[in-house]
């Protein structure tokens, strides 16, 4: 007899000595005793005997003792049901069976064989037969078993290990009659015998031939139908060559049953070749045969050891490449997880824990072991999901995880970083079906299972480790997991397989994986620095759906001990990125940049303002031609593009200071105009470049003063204005806009946005030098034009030096700002925020002050004359005879190119504000 209780499988329920299966059976027989006793004639009192549980919901069989073999158990069950759920056991709908562990098949089976299985039908069991797997209806499924008509035979067509399973045969009734049997698909076999052709030379001597199949397997070398050799699950056969070719076959042996399937064999041709022995380009050895330098050749694991190894002939010698050999008893434990059932969980956890802390050197020398021994997790993760998991179980697990994570073991020899991932997966899956409260402790991993009420903190009390987490409040009382690890962090990639990030990112802490059934919007972590090196950090989880670390719902704080601390608003597996960019993890720098970078934009700003009110005054008497009226329409909108961009740099540095991570909805407005304004201020620079190319090389075209404005605020407003909605318009989707951390400026970790500042801004650069070049170039050829009018000539010199001096420093202003983002030099860091801080103060000096008309047009000009006498001395008519540079002397021979001041950039490698690198 059966009953299926509404609940899900315990795995505390296989161990009959477990207070809990002691506990439940107890109430069943008691109940059932009760129950029968009044309502079931023939029944023979304290008869009932609960014999076991299985899963699928969870099935409690049980027997009982009759003197009749005709009872009516209508009545009796309904009064059962009624008392177990008066204990709080319920019962599923049609709950009772009378069921019998059966024999379907005796034969042990393989892959790709029909199997057949028959039901019997009873005399006291006359209903409809419904056939399941695994608690599933194998009619639905007619592409793997088919059904005979009378339903009492059921064929699975070509068999595989995952039809591996219950199958029940299931007479309906009253009282269903349900006849099961597990039945256990053996693992396909796999033959290995390295390279299918062996070349050896015609010398005389021996060959070897080795053949390894999956424990369990036994095996033989023929040649025909020539027994040479048998053995287990591995042979090696040797023999003296030849001469000539021949085939040798490794096959299963002693099961005659599977020779006409392919799996059941392997074959090796031995081929004999003519070559020179002590040529320098040849390897040779009894296993392998001959190779040339450069060959590659696979052969087979050596004893205790199943898979293949890869040689390379280098120097006269096989040299190992690759080994892809997996430790014998991981082997075997890998071939039997593939038909486990569920209640056989808690035995295979123990081996597979005993397997490895045997084998504990063995496999930390081992890559494919430990590939395999994840692969297992994964699968015992996945299995697990329709129970729930004991202290024991969980035991076994962690102490398996713990030897493959060891600082020992080498997981950058694993292919990809799917193996690390799938175990942090299964570490997740497995923690969410876990039962009672408990505590587990590995040299390197510490779970803690509770119920908390009101808060919660917990401090790792692993070696060096003093990882804190805290929740300061918990809507209702629940029961949390949470695993602390300290070694995983060098296991785990630091970047996902769809990350943008920089590659030096480093995960720079222990690695806390929480899982807690009530939702919680508050949850504190602090973190060791593992190296005090590193910086800019960022509190991730691992997000599976994208793949990689993410930050989302997460912020960073920094408490006086120097630790990390992460607040989060949910919880999964998480940890701490920082980078070798160390700037921000020293205070002192960190303030030193704020206050070069403030301290210059308020040099700038108040620099500007004095430029544009120094402007305003000269206006009237500096537009006495073209081109001078043109140098000065450039300047007034150099000096406003960079004011605008300064105020809304100082809007979104205060946005960043209040508020982290930054705020898309507040910080992109500021971004937006910073990029737009930054952009007019190099574009406006351009048309002065190009203002001086037209005026000097094309000194016989002639342009309309209203066709050159219309021109200039195009390109100076309008290619900017459509540089940015691009940008807007491109990253807008996944908000990748602006940078995530610690500044209001363009993202560039994710999508690269910064990108559409910095092109455009070097290109304008470039245009600019070579614009100075051609010009230069010119005017050394054929001199000034005799028609260019006096004051015309003097705005020409005038924009002339301002290229030769603006441009070079600000090319290389921004060749400090690339350098940011590939160094963490502090003096790159205070040289770029110096320069690019003090841009306004440069474009009132060259652009402005340097120039003598507008000296003498502003009222007090002696006095401003008396103070900038020298300085100009030095660069007008002093510098043609010192300084080399003829195009600045005030002769006939002049340059004319536009330089291109870079603007004040914010950096967001600093939390506090002082924006002093590229890269966020």
């Amino acid at each position: 007899m059966s009953m299926t209780i509404n609940q899900t499988f315990d795995i505390r329920l296989t161990d009959r000595n477990n207070i809990t299966y002691k506990e439940l059976s107890e109430r069943i027989e008691s109940a059932i005793d009760t129950s029968y006793s009044n309502k079931l004639t023939g029944y023979k009192v304290g008869s009932a005997k609960v014999t076991g549980f299985r899963p699928g919901s969870v099935i409690a069989d049980y027997t009982i003792s009759a003197t009749s073999n005709s009872l009516d158990f209508g009545a009796a069950n309904t009064q059962l049901s009624d008392s177990l759920r008066a204990q709080r056991i319920i019962l599923v709908k049609d709950a009772f069976a009378q069921s019998d562990q059966t024999v379907f098949t005796t034969d042990q089976l393989y892959p790709l064989q029909k199997v057949d299985l028959n039901c019997k039908q009873p005399d006291f069991a006359k209903g409809q037969i419904k056939w399941t797997v695994d608690n599933k209806d194998a009619a639905l499924d007619n592409t793997k078993y088919f059904i005979s008509k009378d339903n009492r035979t059921l064929t699975v067509k070509n068999a595989s290990e995952s039809d591996s399973g219950r199958y029940s045969c299931i007479i309906q009734g009253n009282v269903p009659y349900i006849q099961w049997q597990n039945i256990a698909i053996k693992k396909r076999p796999n033959i290995i015998v390295g390279e299918k052709d062996h070349y050896f030379l015609c010398d005389g001597s021996s060959f070897q031939l080795k053949c390894s199949v999956n424990v369990g397997y036994n095996i033989e070398w023929v040649l025909g139908e020539n027994v040479l050799m048998q053995g287990n699950d591995s042979v090696t056969y040797t023999q003296k060559g030849n001469c000539t070719d021949e085939i040798f076959t490794c096959r299963l042996r002693g099961l005659s049953q599977l020779l006409n399937y392919g799996y059941s064999q392997s074959s090796v041709t031995v081929r004999t070749i003519t070559a020179d022995a002590s040529s320098n380009d040849i390897c040779q050895n009894e296993e392998l045969g001959v190779g040339k330098t450069n060959d590659v050749k696979t052969g087979v694991c050596g004893t205790g050891m199943k898979g293949t190894i890869t040689y390379k002939c280098e120097s006269n010698v096989w040299k190992p490449v690759e080994d892809n050999c997996v430790l014998e008893d991981i082997d075997k434990l890998t071939s039997k997880v593939e038909s486990l059932l569920v209640e056989e969980i808690p035995v295979f956890m123990a081996n597979l824990s005993i397997a490895t802390s045997e084998n504990n050197i063995n496999i930390t020398q081992s890559a494919a072991s430990v590939q395999a021994i994840v692969d297992i997790l994964s699968k015992i993760a996945n299995l697990a999901q329709s129970v729930v998991i004991n202290k024991p179980v969980m035991e076994h697990f962690l102490k398996t995880v713990d030897i493959i994570v060891s600082d020992n073991v080498t997981w950058n020899k694993l292919s990809t970083n799917n193996t690390s991932i799938k175990l942090l997966s299964a570490i997740e899956d497995i923690s969410d079906r876990l039962t009672d409260e408990f505590e587990i402790f590995e040299t390197s991993i510490q779970l803690k299972r509770t119920t908390i009420k009101n808060s919660f903190t917990l401090t790792s009390r692993l070696p060096n480790s003093t990882t804190e987490i805290v929740m300061p409040q918990v809507p209702q009382a629940t029961i949390i997991t949470i695993i602390i690890f300290t070694t995983l962090d060098n296991v785990l990639p630091s970047q996902g397989t769809n990350d943008s990030r920089k590659s030096d990112v480093r995960i720079n802490g222990d690695v806390v994986v929480v899982k807690v059934n009530e939702t919680l919007n508050n949850i504190s972590f602090t973190f060791d620095i593992t190296n005090q090196s590193l910086g800019n950090p960022q509190c991730v989880f691992w997000n599976f759906s994208l793949n990689t670390w993410d930050s989302t719902g997460c912020e960073v704080k920094r408490n006086n001990t120097g630790n990390i601390t992460c607040e989060c608003n949910h919880t999964t597996s998480f940890s701490i990125l920082m980078s070798p960019f160390s700037i921000d993890s020293n205070s002192n720098y960190r303030m030193a940049l704020a206050y070069i970078t403030y301290i210059g934009v308020a040099i700038s700003m108040a620099s500007l303002i004095i430029c544009l009110i120094i402007e305003k005054i000269v206006w009237k008497s500096i537009r006495r031609n073209d081109t001078s009226y043109m140098r000065h329409v450039s300047i007034v909108n150099i000096a406003v593009s960079l004011l605008i961009a300064n105020i809304c740099f100082i809007i979104g540095a205060a946005i960043a200071d209040k508020e982290q991570p930054t705020s898309v909805g507040r910080c992109s407005p500021a971004v937006f105009f910073m990029h737009f304004f930054y952009l007019a201020l190099f574009f406006w620079m351009l048309m002065s470049g190009l203002l001086l190319f037209y005026r000097t090389v094309m000194v016989l075209s002639q342009m309309s003063r209203a066709k050159m404005m219309v021109i200039a605020f195009t390109v100076g407003y309008g290619a900017p204005l459509l540089i940015a909605v691009i940008t807007v318009a491109s990253t807008a989707g996944p908000q990748n806009y602006i940078s995530k951390r610690n500044a209001c400026w363009l993202n560039w970790s994710d999508s690269m946005a910064l990108l559409a500042f910095v092109i455009p801004a070097l290109t304008i650069v470039a245009i600019n030098l070579v614009v100075l070049i051609v010009v230069l170039y010119k005017m050394l050829r054929r001199g000034v034009g005799a028609a260019t009018q006096p004051d015309e000539k003097h705005a020409l010199v005038v924009i002339a030096r301002c290229v030769a001096f603006l441009t070079p420093i600000f090319g290389l202003t921004w060749g400090f700002g690339i350098g940011t983002m590939v160094s963490r030099d502090f003096g790159i860091h205070v040289v770029f925020a110096l320069l690019n801080s003090l841009q306004g103060f440069f474009i009132l000096v060259f652009g402005t002050l340097l120039d003598s008309k507008v000296r003498e047009s502003l009222p007090g000009k002696l006095l401003l004359q008396k103070l900038t006498s020298s300085h100009t001395n030095n660069t007008s008519a002093g510098i043609s005879s010192t300084s080399g540079l003829p195009f600045l002397r005030r002769r006939n021979v002049y340059n004319v190119s536009e330089a291109n001041p870079s603007s004040a950039f914010p950096s967001s490698e600093s939390s506090s504000g002082s924006y002093a690198v590229i890269n966020d």
